[in-house]
C-alpha cells in the first residue's frame, strides 16, 4: 500500500508540474505536502526522490525543492515518463499521451535478430504489431514491436490498440520496469516519408530496444521510427574525480 501510495504522489505532482501549478518552480515543504496528500513523510520523500532521479526537480539545501527549468524548457519536445528510455507506452509530449493507430497486427516466425534480442529458439514465432502514434492527429512515430506468442497466448487485436505493458500488468500481474536502447538516425525511406510528413532529403530519427519485466523476462523487441523533430534525448551524466 505504501508503495502505491507514493507512486500516486509522484504522478500528481508530476502533473502539476506539467499544468504550471507551481509558478515560482518551488514545491512545498515535504510536511505541508504529507498533510495535502493524507501520507506520510516517507511516502513524500521516496515521491520527491524518484523525481529527482528523473531530473525534473532538484533539491537546494536550505532553500527547498524546485522544479528543474531545463525540464520545462524541453516539454514542448519528445519527452519520456518513467525510468525506462523509450518505452513507447509512456511517451508524452507536453504531458499529452499520444493516441495509436494500428496499421498491422499478425503472427510471424520470428527471425535471427528477433531471436538474439528475445532468447528465443530456431521455429519460435512472434506477434509483429506495427502501429502508428499521433499527437493531435498529426504522425510522430512508426513503431514496430515483436513480443515472443509464449509470453502471451490469446493477445488480440483489441489489446494492441491500447497499451500493451498496460494489459501485461493488468492480465500477467507484471511489470516492464527496464529496457536497453540504442538511439541513432538514418535516411528515411518512402513508407517514412509518407507516414511521418517527411521531405525525401530528411533524416528518420531511430530508437530501438529491448523491454524486460520485473523478473528479468525480455517482453518486447522495438524498433521506432520518429520524425527527427521529436528525437530529443536529455540525461543527466554522472562525473567521475578519478
Amino acid at each position: 500500500m505504501a508503495e502505491s501510495k507514493y507512486v500516486t504522489v509522484q504522478a500528481d505532482i508530476k502533473s502539476k508540474i506539467y499544468q504550471g501549478a507551481y509558478p515560482d518552480l518551488k514545491l512545498p515543504d515535504e510536511r505541508s505536502m504529507a498533510e495535502d496528500y493524507g501520507v506520510s513523510r516517507s511516502s513524500i520523500k521516496r515521491a520527491l526522490s524518484v523525481l529527482v532521479q528523473q531530473g525534473i526537480i532538484f533539491k537546494k539545501r536550505g532553500s527547498g525543492t524546485f522544479v528543474n527549468p531545463l525540464y520545462l524548457k524541453n516539454q514542448a519536445i519528445f519527452q519520456h515518463e518513467g525510468s525506462n528510455l523509450g518505452v513507447s507506452d509512456s511517451f508524452r509530449i507536453n504531458g499529452q499521451a499520444p493516441s495509436i493507430e494500428l496499421l498491422d497486427f499478425r503472427v510471424i516466425q520470428a527471425n535471427p535478430e528477433q531471436q538474439s534480442a528475445l532468447f528465443l529458439n530456431d521455429g519460435d514465432f512472434v506477434y509483429e504489431i506495427k502501429r502508428l502514434r499521433k499527437l493531435g492527429g498529426v504522425p510522430f512515430m512508426i513503431e514496430y514491436g515483436y513480443v515472443p506468442i509464449a509470453l502471451l497466448p490469446g493477445l488480440k487485436k483489441e489489446n494492441v490498440t491500447q497499451s500493451i505493458y498496460g494489459y501485461v500488468e493488468k492480465e500477467k500481474q507484471k511489470k516492464v520496469t527496464r529496457s536497453f536502447m540504442t538511439i541513432m538516425a538514418a535516411p528515411s525511406n518512402e513508407e517514412e516519408q509518407s507516414l511521418l510528413k517527411l521531405k525525401t532529403t530528411e533524416p528518420v530519427g531511430i530508437m530501438e530496444g529491448i523491454f524486460f519485466m520485473d523478473d528479468g523476462t525480455p517482453l518486447e523487441y522495438a524498433n521506432m521510427r520518429l520524425h527527427y523533430q521529436y528525437l530529443r534525448y536529455n540525461a543527466f551524466v554522472s562525473i567521475s574525480s578519478e
